[in-house]
């Protein structure tokens, strides 16, 4: 019979998830660290991963999370972020492609630099650094028991909508595409690779909408299940597609949007 207790397991792996002090990068290396992982946390502001990860380890009781400063949006910043995870850890077990960032502006309007700020740190970022790391990613990997990719991408990456973030949704759209250009070219290599693709949550980013309570209310109201997204949304998403349960999938978008992909 299937050990059912051991099908969401993660203890004792080791996680690194970028931009992992705020929103849902947060709400990931909470879970993760909750459930057992040893997990390193990096964004431009390491003071802020640092605090977020004394924050995680003072109410677990546990030194779990280790907080570091790391910028994604140049290649070398990707390469010295490399070098300090190196001297942390001789593998990975997990790796999150959280960070990311957002720019808006009317068609018509919008500058030549948002489009290229966003798309170095949201999608050659991303790859750089998966790039660089896959020798940690393999270390441990076996068929049986694979090092896991979980990039972020959004809804609004498979929907022909711009609302003025134009290259934001094309950044998540590239980051689906590399998530199944990866997966195919990784999966012998014992290592999967997934995307989440949720729709609004608490966060930073979305912080326009989530503290507004007028806009939020609009919001809730076009998601089909009527509601913005929770902690437990992440949670439960990040300890499936990295536990036993998800060793078998590879190349899914994971949508995490109360329905609104699929709305027509």
């Amino acid at each position: 019979m299937v050990n059912l207790e051991k099908l969401f397991d993660v203890s004792g792996k080791t996680a690194l998830v970028t931009g992992g002090a705020s929103g849902i990068g947060l709400m990931a290396t909470q879970a993760l660290a909750q459930a057992g992982c040893k997990v390193i946390i990096a964004s431009r502001k390491g003071h802020v991963c640092e605090e977020a990860a004394a924050s995680i380890n003072a109410e677990l009781g546990e030194e779990r999370v280790i907080g570091m400063a790391g910028d994604l949006s140049s290649e070398d910043g990707v390469a010295a972020l490399v070098a300090r995870i190196g001297e942390y850890t001789a593998h990975l077990d997990i790796l999150m492609n959280n960070a990311g960032a957002t720019w808006g502006a009317k068609l018509g309007e919008f500058p030549w630099k948002a489009w290229d700020k966003i798309n170095a740190v949201n999608v050659t970022g991303v790859f750089a650094l998966t790039q660089s790391l896959l020798p940690l990613l393999e270390a441990n990997a076996t068929a049986d028991a694979p090092s896991r990719i979980i990039n972020l991408g959004s809804f609004v990456g498979s929907r022909a909508v711009g609302n003025n973030a134009y290259s934001y949704a094309v950044s998540k759209a590239a980051v689906h595409h590399l998530t199944l250009i990866l997966s195919n070219e990784l999966a012998a290599r014992h290592i999967t690779v997934n995307a989440l693709a949720p729709g609004p949550f608490p966060s930073r980013m979305m912080a326009f909408v989530t503290e507004d309570e007028a806009m939020a209310d609009l919001m809730r109201a076009e998601v089909p299940l009527g509601r913005l997204g929770r902690p437990e949304d992440i949670a439960g998403a990040m300890l499936f597609l990295c536990g036993r349960a998800g060793s078998y999938v590879t190349g899914a978008i994971l949508p995490l949007d109360g329905g609104l992909a699929a709305k027509p």
